[in-house]
């Protein structure tokens, strides 16, 4: 048990800030140095004080963009314990099982209302949209009710106009449900294998969202085309575009694709800020399946946010600007790049 008088930093902490300075070092064999001339790795090896110094160089904006946090504990002292394995037992006891029935009875709900609107409805189009959109919120409802979602918004709703885009920034892909149980958007969002996929390519495909995928060049063209196509059109659903283009953990905002921009059409912006109280709703992908994401939110006490619309993103929502491209994050900079940022 730790002293609760005394402040300890959490290795786990440390060692998820520290960087690895071995990575930002030429090998031996790509830089040719003359014998006899001391080099930095050798001032490296010999002082401790130095590594740590050049790790507080490397370790910028950009790693911290993509990291979370684990808590610090609180509960490991003999008063604190049992009421945390008491809230443990009530999560997962009383409030998942009471979870899963609620989004079990909504996925009822809208299956038995949503195949027989979109398939005996096929001859009108309008009608046939509107149920389904209202359907959609609807299921997406359901989801947040799962995680006991608190969730306030603020500004106008959006609206089903021509010639107009939402950009957001992006969290966890739990940001498009969370939007879009206040309004049926049209979401721009990379192509998920597994179940996601199979919702993408049925139920969302009905809202006119437009899929890609990162590892096909043509891909960029293709996009770029639907959405010119999107924004023309009167009747179709607001367009919601993550410009981020992935998840970064919610204290940051990374540079945004210029896509969004380059439509000829107002853009509207909208910012999400998530309490971390209750939980972490940053989605780390690389480490964790959107299942286990899904089941983390599930067994956590709620998830609660703000929502602002039209207002500007960072400013409204307390994250910090860094001039990074969020691409970098499947494959990281060198550090000649680095330091010209």
């Amino acid at each position: 048990m730790s002293n609760p008088g005394k402040l300890i930093t959490s290795s786990s902490e440390l060692d998820l800030d520290r960087p690895n300075i071995e990575d930002y070092l030429p090998s031996g064999s790509s830089i040719q140095e003359p014998h006899g001339k001391l080099r930095l790795r050798d001032l490296l090896d010999i002082s401790p004080t130095l590594t740590e110094a050049a790790g507080a160089i490397v370790d910028d904006s950009f790693t911290r963009c993509f990291k979370s946090n684990p808590p610090e504990p609180w509960n490991w002292n003999i008063y604190l314990f049992p009421l945390w394995c008491c809230g443990v037992l009530f999560r997962y006891g009383i409030l998942f099982p009471s979870r899963v029935l609620v989004l079990t009875i909504g996925w009822i709900i809208f299956l038995s209302s949503y195949i027989p609107v979109h398939f005996l409805l096929k001859g009108h189009d309008k009608l046939r949209k509107k149920l389904e959109r209202s359907l959609v919120e609807l299921i997406c409802s359901f989801f947040v009710a799962s995680w006991t979602g608190v969730v306030k918004y603020h500004g106008p709703r959006p609206s089903m106009r021509p010639k107009q885009v939402f950009v957001a920034n992006h969290t966890s892909m739990i940001d498009f449900i969370i939007l879009e149980q206040m309004t049926a958007f049209s979401v721009i969002m990379q192509k998920h294998p597994g179940w996601v996929g199979l919702l993408q390519s049925t139920i969302l495909e009905s809202l006119g969202c437009i899929w890609f995928n990162r590892s096909e060049s043509k891909d960029r063209e293709i996009v770029a085309k639907k959405l010119r196509e999107h924004v023309q059109g009167a009747d179709n659903n607001p367009l919601l575009i993550f410009p981020e283009g992935t998840c970064v953990n919610n204290h940051y905002t990374v540079m945004f694709k210029k896509g969004a921009f380059e439509l000829g059409c107002t853009v509207c912006p909208i910012a999400i800020k998530y309490n971390k109280i209750f939980v972490d709703a940053f989605w780390n992908s690389r480490k964790q399946s959107f299942t286990m994401h899904l089941l983390q939110l599930m067994t956590s006490w709620a998830v609660v946010c703000d929502v602002w619309v039209r207002d500007i993103i960072s400013v409204r929502a307390g994250l910090k600007k860094v001039p990074w491209d969020g691409y970098l994050k499947y494959s990281r900079p060198s550090p000649k790049h680095r330091e010209r940022k």
